[in-house]
């Protein structure tokens, strides 16, 4: 698993997409759980993780399809901080900072 794609200047973050580079099955799988964020965050729209704020919040403006995306991207960088840091998952700290790491 490579570094995620990012492209940040004077403060602004700006993360790449999901590329289509990579194992299929697992992006396959990043998405599918995402699906799953989404429609649960719907269904309980008082629960305040950070992973439903944001899909409510994405899907708000762009659509749930983009805001799916978005949280897959999201699971991808918080999986690959995971993996390549050796961290546990702290969902208080994304929603402090904006970002997985």
């Amino acid at each position: 698993m490579s570094m995620p794609q990012q492209h940040s200047s004077g403060g602004h973050k700006k993360s790449g997409g999901i590329s289509k580079c990579g194992d299929r099955y697992v992006r396959t799988m990043l998405v599918h759980g995402a699906r799953s964020v989404y429609l649960a965050a719907e269904r309980d729209p008082d629960n305040m993780d950070p992973l439903y704020c944001k899909a409510r919040r994405i899907a708000g403006r762009r659509g749930c399809n983009k805001a799916v995306v978005a949280v897959a991207n999201q699971m991808a960088r918080i999986s690959w901080v995971i993996l390549a840091k050796g961290v546990e998952y702290e969902p208080l700290r994304i929603s402090q900072t904006g970002s997985a790491q």
